[in-house]
Order: C-alpha cells, then structure tokens, then sequence
C-alpha cells in the first residue's frame, strides 16, 4: 500500500484550490458540455474540428478536476500562527539579498509555499523547487549558495516573518 502524498498549503492556498474546484465543476463542465453538444450538431464527427476541440476541452478539465482532488485529499494545512520566525520552512516569508552568477545584488521578498501553490512571478516559491529547498532551515544572517541554470546564486537571509 502506498502512502498518499502529502501537499502542504496555506489557509489562504486551500481556498484557491477548492474555489477552482468548485468554478471547474459548476461552470466549466456546463460551458465544454455545451461546446460538445453544439459540435454535435455540425454532423460528420470525422471532419470536426469543433468536437475534436470540445473533446479535448473535456479531457483538460477532468483532469485538473481529478489533480485537485487529490491534492485536496492530501492537503495539510499550514498553521502560519504556529511557524516560529527562527529558521525558514513552509509558510515562511523572507527578505533576502541576492547575488545572481553575474554579481549583480538585488533584494527580495519570498515566502515558501507548497508545490500547487507555487507562483514565482510573485515572489512564491516552491519548498520543492532547488531555491524552494536550499532554503528550508536557513536562519536570519546565512547565506545559502544554490545551483540554477544560470549559475551559482547566493541567497543571504535578512529577515524571517510569517
């Protein structure tokens, strides 16, 4: 037997999750049904790029449909207000000075969420991605060197919050 896995998110990432759930199930389910019916009645399914389209609509949504619920079934929420500021994990937000392979320095605000809560862009990084686990356990004054495509990184911790 093997054991689900865990997703570890946020009060605020599990209302996400379940809020796309529910869209994907009451309203886009509806929209591709209606797609496919439409499609339907174009006649000839072999020649019909609309059904084929549809079709594929479908399988999309149902997979993301069945992806999220087992990410909900696994979901451990996070009890930010239990996080200690000590050292980074999941649920932390941090500022960081960075130093790109290049030398260039820059400041940084990230919090470490879980996978499905991922968004980089702005400033949420994965506790699975390579930045996302070199940092995990780091303390206020450590800088962490850390592989990327680009290079050696290197991240040095100013503050930890929650």
């Amino acid at each position: 037997m093997t054991a689900e896995k865990q997703y570890f998110v946020t009060e605020e990432g599990l209302a996400a999750l379940e809020k796309e759930l529910e869209y994907l199930k009451t309203v886009r389910r509806k929209e591709v049904a209606e797609k496919i019916k439409v499609a339907l009645s174009f006649g000839d399914l072999s020649e019909n790029s609309e059904y084929d389209e549809a079709k594929n609509d479908q399988a999309m949504v149902e997979a993301r449909i069945a992806d999220l619920e087992v990410m909900l079934k696994g979901a451990v929420v996070i009890d930010e207000s239990e996080l200690n500021n000590e050292t980074v994990h999941i649920g932390s937000k941090i500022e960081v000075e960075l130093t790109s392979p290049t030398g260039v320095q820059s400041r940084r605000d990230y919090k470490i969420v879980g996978s499905n809560e991922a968004d980089p862009r702005n400033g949420k990084i994965s506790d699975e991605s390579a930045v996302g686990k070199a940092l995990i356990g780091a303390r206020v004054g450590e800088t962490i060197e850390v592989e990327t495509p680009a290079g050696i990184s290197h991240y040095h911790i100013v503050t930890i919050s929650r």
